[in-house]
Formats: structure tokens, C-alpha cells, sequence
């Protein structure tokens, strides 16, 4: 069977593609070859799919537990007001020219107004969430690499078949990946960094939405 373009581009036997940088996707969108709210994003220069799927299922599916789990995640917006930052869900944040990741929960500094003309830079990112079931290989590897790159402090994976919440810290910017890992369960309690001293308490069992059998 001959090869597809990518796996040929991927030994080096086709010449490169070339990326998408975030002001064309944004024109794209403005001009209506892409319609507003797709469900995509601009990962590394080129559009992906937003994965909301579980395993087996059609890509373009969303899964249940997923939709739980970010109205659980919800509930810490109630919670961000005093500390001066806001909550926002499924909407884009500009990491870089060639990558605007829509991530399922950002946790911002600022009201909801310092975003009315811009989306979120890194600077501005407190925590980024991704809730992950058949995307997990993806928000491990290329999802964390670009908010390790970017230099976003955390970087948290609900890692729903393994029934876990993956927390990522203290990036390395030029290794473009994260120092430490921690995972929490069911019956432990995961802190929210907002700052020196300053954070908020969540139980997993807040997060995570009760298993289904095969998950």
C-alpha cells in the first residue's frame, strides 16, 4: 500500500508543510471558510479536531463523562472570584503564532472584561485543563509539550480511564516538558496554585464523574 503524504513527510521523503499561523486562522474564521465555534483548534501550524470522544466512538462524538467533568470542573469558577482570576471553558488561548489551543478549562488571572479584544496568553495562565478519554496519548505528548513550551505553570490531565487527575508542573521551557508529575485518586484532595500561599482545595471525587463499566 503506498504511503499517505504524512507518513511520507514524517521519513523526510515529501516536502514540509506549511503552517498555519494564528492570524490566518483567525482570518479564515472572520471570512467564514471556517465557521465560528468548529469544534477544532491550531495545534502546532495546523487544525486538529477537538477530541471529546470516548474510545470507540466517532471522533466528532462527545462523550458523557467528558460533559460531566467539565460541569464538575465548573464549580471552581464560584470559587476564583476572590482570588481575581475567572474560569473559562472550552475557549481558545493564543500559546503561540503557530498554536491557539481551545483547552476544556483555562483558569485565567483577571475578570472575564481584560479578554474582550484578545484571548489569554501565557502570561496570563494560571492552570490549563484538558479532560482526556480518547485523547489522552495526545494531551500527554503533544498537548503538554505546547503548554510546557509556552510556559504555563500548570498543566492538568482528568484522565478518565485510568480514573485519575494527572497534575503537571514547573515547566522547562527548552526541554519542552514539565519536571514534575503528580497523580490524585479518587478519596485525595488536589490543590489549585493561584499564587504565593494561595491556592483551592478540590476533591477528586469533585472532579471525577463516577465509573461506568468498560469505562
Amino acid at each position: 500500500m503506498a504511503a499517505t503524504l504524512l507518513e511520507q513527510m514524517a521519513v523526510g521523503e515529501a516536502p514540509p508543510f506549511v503552517s498555519l499561523t494564528v492570524e490566518q486562522y483567525h482570518r479564515m474564521i472572520r471570512s467564514g471558510i471556517l465557521l465560528e465555534g468548529a469544534p477544532v483548534e491550531l495545534i502546532d501550524g495546523l487544525l486538529v479536531w477537538k477530541d471529546r470522544s470516548a474510545r470507540g466512538t466517532g471522533p466528532l462524538s462527545h462523550d458523557p463523562r467528558h460533559a460531566s467533568t467539565i460541569s464538575r470542573l465548573q464549580r471552581l469558577g464560584q470559587r476564583l472570584d476572590s482570588f481575581g482570576c475567572n474560569l473559562r471553558v472550552q475557549l481558545p488561548v493564543t500559546l503561540s503564532d503557530l498554536s491557539e489551543p481551545e483547552p476544556d478549562v483555562a483558569v485565567v488571572k483577571g475578570p472575564p472584561e481584560a479578554y474582550s479584544d484578545r484571548h489569554p496568553a501565557p502570561v496570563d495562565i494560571i492552570a490549563a485543563i484538558e479532560v482526556a478519554h480518547s485523547s489522552l496519548r495526545f494531551d500527554r505528548s503533544t498537548k503538554q509539550r505546547n503548554y510546557a513550551v509556552a510556559g504555563v505553570g500548570q498543566y492538568w490531565i482528568v484522565n478518565l480511564p485510568e480514573n485519575q487527575i494527572e497534575v503537571y508542573q514547573d515547566p522547562i521551557v527548552a526541554e519542552c516538558r514539565y519536571v514534575r508529575r503528580d497523580d490524585y485518586r479518587p478519596g485525595e484532595v488536589v490543590l489549585l496554585i493561584i499564587g504565593p500561599s494561595k491556592g483551592i482545595e478540590m476533591l477528586v471525587s469533585e472532579i471525577l464523574p463516577p465509573e461506568q463499566n468498560g469505562r
